[in-house]
């Protein structure tokens, strides 16, 4: 028995309707866009009438391992081969979601997603990087991101104190508007 590294072979961020926000490919098992596209739909329409946001949850798609998880109007995927472990699969799952999270400070949606595209990029750059699961840590992978999204101005931890202002901000701009 041939023993490997644990592999992904897709990252995708679709949104409520099944439209991409961000993906990444790391395998030649979907050669064309057409092809890319299809096994997107057909994640999104297996799994939409799914409950998937307390926690992950797991299914078989064409021979892949699909593990997902939903958050407001952004739908989370990581896909492996069907003999990969789904709770190394979930790890990363969580990996990216948690990061997204810190990253969007809270705030995870479509609009946020959408204004934050380059930083999910990075996110998901930092956690595999040709298939080879690198990190799951989200406080890890969201620390990296935020170094680099600052053009190294200033390290994440220490951004926090003005980004509690931000959102504080926003969150009382919000009320006022309501």
């Amino acid at each position: 028995m041939q023993e490997t590294c644990p592999s992904v072979k897709n990252i995708l961020l679709l949104d409520s309707e099944g439209k991409r926000v961000a993906v990444k490919y790391y395998s030649d098992d979907w050669p064309t866009l057409s092809s890319k596209l299809a096994f997107e739909k057909a994640a999104f329409l297996k799994t939409q009438k799914t409950n998937a946001r307390a926690e992950a949850e797991i299914t078989l798609l064409d021979n892949y391992v699909l593990v997902y998880k939903f958050a407001a109007d952004l739908h989370f995927f990581v896909t492996g081969g069907d003999n990969e472990n789904e709770l190394i699969l979930a790890a990363v799952l969580q990996g990216f979601f948690d990061a997204v999270g810190i990253l969007l400070r809270s705030n995870v949606d479509k609009r946020s997603a959408l204004e934050n595209l380059n930083l999910i990029l990075l996110c998901i750059d930092e956690i595999v990087d040709g298939g080879i699961i690198l990190e799951t840590d989200a406080n890890v992978i969201a620390s990296k991101v935020a170094t680099d999204g600052l053009d190294g101005s200033a390290p994440f931890s220490e951004q926090t104190l003005s980004q509690a202002f931000a959102t504080a901000r926003e969150h009382l701009a919000r009320s006022l508007l309501k």
